[in-house]
C-alpha cells in the first residue's frame, strides 16, 4: 500500500524525519503535534490551553491539506506531561470537537523539549 504525504507548507521543518500526516486509503494520520514554531522553538511554553490550541489548529491546517475536516477525525491520541493540564486541555478540545466526539486516550508522559505540555495525534476517515 502507498501513502501520500502531508507537508503543508506554512510549517516549519520537522524537529525529525517524519511528515506532519500521511493519507492512503481514504485515512489521514497526523503525526503527533506539538506547540512549535521554527527551529523548533517552544510556543506557550508550560501553557496547556494556549499549546492545546495551537496542537489542535495545526491538526486541522493538516487536515485540510489532506481534504478532511476536524468532523472526519475518528481517534484521537493525547499526550500529558502533567495530570493538571487536564481541566485546561479539555476545555479547548471541546471547542474543536462540539458535535459527535471521537474516541481517545490520554496519558501522562515526557515530551521532547522541556516547556511542551501537550501533544495530539489523530487519525480521520475521508470519503
Amino acid at each position: 500500500m502507498s501513502f501520500e504525504p502531508i507537508n503543508p507548507p506554512q510549517f516549519p521543518t520537522p524537529i525529525a524525519p517524519y511528515s506532519a500526516g500521511t493519507k492512503a486509503d481514504g485515512t489521514v494520520y497526523v503525526s503527533g503535534t506539538l506547540a512549535l514554531g521554527p527551529g523548533g522553538t517552544i510556543l506557550h511554553p508550560d501553557d496547556a490551553e494556549a499549546q492545546t490550541r495551537h496542537v489542535l489548529e495545526t491538526i486541522k491546517i493538516t487536515l485540510e491539506a489532506a481534504g478532511a475536516t476536524m468532523a472526519d477525525v475518528a481517534f484521537n491520541h493525547i499526550f500529558l506531561t502533567d495530570w493538571a493540564h487536564y481541566p485546561a486541555m479539555n476545555a479547548v478540545y471541546a471547542e474543536y470537537f462540539p458535535g459527535d466526539k471521537p474516541a481517545r486516550y490520554c496519558i501522562q508522559c515526557g515530551l521532547v523539549k522541556p516547556g511542551l505540555v501537550v501533544e495530539i495525534a489523530s487519525v480521520a476517515h475521508i470519503g
